[in-house]
């Protein structure tokens, strides 16, 4: 295909899809799925940015010889069945991390899958949208009009069924096409321990998160701090009452904006303009109460947070000068090393783990002890193999006195 073709659109004639929505359709579906052949195609649709919970509502199976089914999990319930037929066989995904807990929610829970998206990294593609990588090794071109949609409606808009379907028929084949390339660049272990790594992983338990709402940095004072955490707690109680995004409720920067004010009784909380939301004005008792609790609480957080005991690196320089060292040594290093590779410096190594053990490294400096390390911060033994060694070269380095230049010298 030239630059100057257009390539084919995937849903031009594609047939009418439905939604599976009861038991005894569900039995057939599951009964067409177990007669198919190779890895299962899985992918899930949820109403994030319109519903508080992140539960499945479709979930999308296609396998070839049987083709692709779409299942409404509310009306279905359990799953059972289905995730008997495929258990111990591959599950294909794309950005499996997104669709893992919500699938394992209603009892699908894989054993061996191949993240096309991961894969796309791995294998050094430019951009891993699914849209994209369909595009540049299949030749199809996928819309992706639907992806941001509120998969609670219904009934789902046909053309919304379609780009549902599409996004479980075309993963065989580019499964196929990224095992080629991963297999051609000798990188096919790599992501098997890469794959294996996801579905290990389990889901991060936020401290304080509330500390997440957006403009957090213009608060200054601990009582500031209150109020915002007993705004966000109001908010977080209400939406899960209503099974909505809290966004949608009241934004973050109002929030914010009230914590920031601090005003001192209801009519002037209603009288902040910034502080808006279809729920900023009918619910104004609820908020009020949030900031009168937040105003009188004994306990104020502190400005610092609760911290994992290492500080952000933009203040190493001053308060541990040879982590900071280490720590930028290393990241060239590991930088270097991805460049080698071609694959994304983040799929090489977390940031993380490489803060934490420039931050508190060992003793004693190997690539064997780096390798334990890291290990204990959850690389891969690929990772270890790849990056220890150099890594220890680094922290070795960091602790030589930086060369000095001719003129500091004379």
């Amino acid at each position: 295909m030239t630059d100057a073709e257009t390539p084919p659109t995937a849903d031009a004639a594609h047939p009418e899809v439905h939604v599976i929505d009861g038991r005894d359709e569900y039995l057939e579906a599951v009964e067409q799925l177990a007669r198919g052949n190779g890895p299962f195609a899985v992918d899930a649709e949820r109403a994030s940015g319109f519903r508080y919970s992140q539960r499945a509502y479709l979930i999308q199976v296609f396998r070839r010889g049987a083709g692709a089914f779409l299942f409404d999990p509310p009306a279905i319930g359990d799953f059972h069945e289905l995730a008997e037929v495929m258990r111990g066989e591959e599950w294909i995904l794309h950005a499996a991390s997104q669709d893992l807990a919500c699938l394992r929610e209603v009892g699908l829970d894989p054993s061996t899958i191949f993240d096309t998206e991961l894969g796309a990294r791995l294998a050094g593609l430019p951009r891993v949208g699914l849209a994209t990588v369909v595009e540049e090794l299949l030749g199809i071109h996928l819309a992706k009009a639907h992806s941001a949609a509120d998969w609670s409606t219904r009934p789902l808009p046909q053309g919304w069924l379609v780009y549902a379907a599409l996004d479980v028929e075309l993963l065989p084949d580019l499964r196929d096409r990224i095992s080629e390339l991963l297999h051609a660049a000798g990188k096919e272990e790599i992501a098997r321990q890469e794959f294996g790594a996801v579905l290990e992983k389990a889901a991060p338990v936020r401290q304080e998160p509330w500390r997440r709402l957006s403009g957090m940095h213009s608060l200054r004072t601990p009582r500031q701090l209150a109020i915002a955490r007993a705004l966000w707690l109001a908010r977080d109680e209400l939406a899960q009452q209503l099974d909505t995004a809290p966004g949608r409720l009241v934004p973050d920067l109002s929030l914010v904006a009230v914590a920031k004010a601090q005003p001192a009784s209801k009519r002037d909380l209603a009288a902040l303009k910034d502080f808006t939301g279809r729920a900023s004005r009918r619910e104004l008792e609820r908020w009020w109460a949030a900031v009168e609790r937040g105003t009188a609480d004994a306990e104020p957080p502190s400005m610092r947070g609760t911290g994992d005991g290492v500080p952000a690196p933009r203040a190493w320089a001053d308060k541990n000068p040879e982590a900071d060292r280490r720590l930028k040594l290393a990241r060239a290093a590991v930088g270097a090393r991805a460049e080698e590779l071609e694959i994304p410096v983040e799929n090489v190594l977390t940031p993380d783990t490489l803060r934490r053990v420039a931050w508190s490294p060992p003793a004693e400096i190997s690539a064997e002890s780096i390798g334990e390390a890291l290990a204990v911060h959850g690389a891969r033994a690929w990772q270890v193999d790849e990056l220890a060694a150099a890594i220890a070269d680094a922290f070795v380095e960091a602790r030589q006195p930086p060369s000095r230049t001719p003129d500091e010298a004379s």
